[in-house]
């Protein structure tokens, strides 16, 4: 049996991730599936009670325990019965975000330490053109920490810029 791998598909444009995670999906014979953000419910119970805006901090927080939660029910089980793995998004993602929005590398860092290492990452570059805020994690967290327009695509054009910088 080939050794499992877990693969990253990040980005700012949650459609364009997705998209790229089901294609890299539909080519492997041996991947179980697409691992996608909010499994756990979270960020969609949130959109439904919160009219506030949320700290950054908070939003990265909440998507560690969604990815803690997605290793534990979708990604680990997976790898652990032989498959491969798509994550859509995975840990540079929040990081980016996390990054544009001012927060320590070093805080991110440690937030994120639980999670396995990807055996490949791929980048989405695509920028989104009209989003909504379940679209993708970027969409609502720019959505639900910064107020106004302006604000929003500002975060979202300093996360595009931090993916770039990925390999």
């Amino acid at each position: 049996m080939s050794r499992t791998r877990l693969i990253s598909v990040d980005g700012a444009n949650g459609r364009a991730v997705l998209a790229e995670a089901r294609r890299l999906a539909r080519e492997g014979s041996e991947i179980k599936g697409v691992s996608q953000w909010d499994a756990s419910g979270l960020f969609e119970q949130l959109l439904v009670a919160s009219k506030d805006d949320l700290d950054p901090r908070a939003l990265l927080l909440l998507y560690a325990a969604d990815l803690a939660f997605r290793l534990r029910w979708e990604i680990e089980p997976a790898l652990a019965e032989g498959q491969h793995v798509v994550a859509a998004p995975y840990v540079d993602t929040a990081v980016a975000f996390g990054r544009a929005s001012g927060l320590p590398l070093k805080w991110l860092t440690n937030l994120f330490r639980f999670a396995r290492t990807p055996s490949e990452r791929h980048v989405v570059k695509t920028k989104p053109e009209r989003t909504r805020a379940m679209d993708g994690f970027v969409e609502f967290g720019c959505r639900q920490s910064q107020s106004g327009k302006d604000n929003a695509r500002a975060l979202a054009s300093k996360t595009r810029e931090y993916l770039k910088t990925r390999r």
